[in-house]
């Protein structure tokens, strides 16, 4: 399995240099293409790696994977144009919203474009524990050690959310800050945390359940309405699912948990719609020879591709191809036009706020207030942000 992966991380750095077109079928893509992607070890870039094997051995396509340890690492490239592509997860929301890390002067809202997203058989984010931890229920998690990823709201925000499943929050645990989400997996290994959140099955975990602490995921039952509706008030694109893949998953019983799109492959409005029109259909007519090339790659399946459920509009060019395949609806062109209205209204109210900015020290909370507004006066779902 090592000499594989090798391999593939070969393959996805080969041949920078090449500047020409390489067409395969009625397929083009350039010959060489950048994603940024979550750290080394994790699903995520795991996942990369693999497509960018079929990149290269079916159409000559070098896929450049670019690790960032968190949400700016990741973004960031994308805005500058260092990278056509970022597959992450949940900050590609944050960015649009201009929330969290993304609510600074240099930044605001980003105008991102959805490409196409990965609903795995585990799960985008829950909480894993030192078996040893003694913690099975969300409301054991008082009091014990919890991993804070510094500069990566998205898991941040993402923890705050299942805490608020038994009504905890920060202040109820002890915050043990990471550099980055590698780190925070191994603060585990090490016996300096008790808790962290990620992919369910996200290879990180295996150094957990492999070290003497051993390794348990916590459980988030659907059955409870209220603590569902909690979640669920501070990310609304999270969805209740039973995960049957993961180390310690048993998969004929799998485990209740949240998840949301990850990787999410995003791009920026004005990525070229060729590009991405052609990105969407070798990653789709490909599935079948990445599928099982990392753990999680059968999320990239079409039929889990739910349009009418996203929270950010999809690009021109990837939704040129869903339309080609008889996969886009009415509904998801209704959500299509709903999310490119939001995104705007954002994107506007940013601009007017930014053209007379209060003080440096006023400017996050002005902002913050002034995107609570335009939202609500839209009637639009504002997403709790305070944490």
């Amino acid at each position: 399995m090592c000499s594989a992966f090798a391999r593939c991380v070969a393959s996805a750095i080969l041949s920078v240099g090449m500047t020409a077109p390489v067409a395969a079928s009625d397929l083009t893509l350039p010959p060489t293409i950048a994603w940024s992607a979550y750290p080394t070890g994790t699903s995520g870039y795991s996942q990369a790696v693999a497509i960018g094997s079929v990149l290269q051995n079916q159409y000559r396509v070098n896929l450049r994977v670019v690790p960032g340890r968190n949400d700016i690492a990741r973004l960031a490239p994308l805005r500058t144009g260092h990278v056509q592509f970022a597959a992450g997860g949940s900050e590609a929301i944050y960015a649009q919203e201009g929330m969290l890390n993304f609510g600074v002067a240099d930044w605001g809202p980003t105008p991102i474009r959805g490409v196409v997203w990965n609903i795995s058989d585990g799960c985008s984010f829950t909480f894993g524990t030192g078996a040893d931890a003694g913690i099975a229920a969300p409301a054991d998690m008082r009091g014990k050690r919890l991993t804070y990823v510094k500069g990566a709201p998205s898991l941040n925000n993402a923890s705050r959310a299942l805490l608020a499943y038994a009504g905890l929050t920060w202040d109820d645990v002890e915050i043990i800050e990471v550099g980055g989400y590698s780190a925070s997996i191994q603060a585990i290994v090490e016996g300096r945390a008790d808790a962290a959140g990620g992919s369910c099955n996200s290879a990180s975990f295996l150094q957990v359940e492999a070290s003497p602490r051993g390794l348990r995921f916590v459980t988030f039952p659907r059955d409870d309405a209220e603590a569902v509706a909690r979640v669920t008030e501070i990310l609304p694109w999270y969805l209740p699912h039973v995960a049957t893949e993961g180390p310690t998953i048993e998969p004929a019983q799998g485990i209740e948990v949240f998840t949301s799109p990850y990787p999410y492959l995003v791009g920026m409005a004005d990525t070229d719609a060729d590009l991405v029109y052609n990105m969407v259909k070798a990653i789709a007519e490909q599935f079948e020879e990445y599928r099982d090339a990392a753990p999680g790659a059968q999320g990239w399946a079409m039929d889990r591709q739910h349009f009418e459920a996203a929270f950010v509009p999809y690009h021109e060019g990837a939704a040129r191809y869903y339309k080609e395949q008889g996969l886009w609806s009415d509904a998801a062109e209704a959500r299509q036009q709903q999310n490119l209205a939001r995104q705007n209204l954002l994107l506007q109210a940013w601009a007017d706020y930014i053209a007379d900015p209060p003080s440096d020290a006023a400017f996050a909370e002005g902002w913050m207030n002034k995107r609570a507004t335009v939202l609500q006066e839209a009637g639009m779902t504002v997403i709790a942000e305070r944490w």
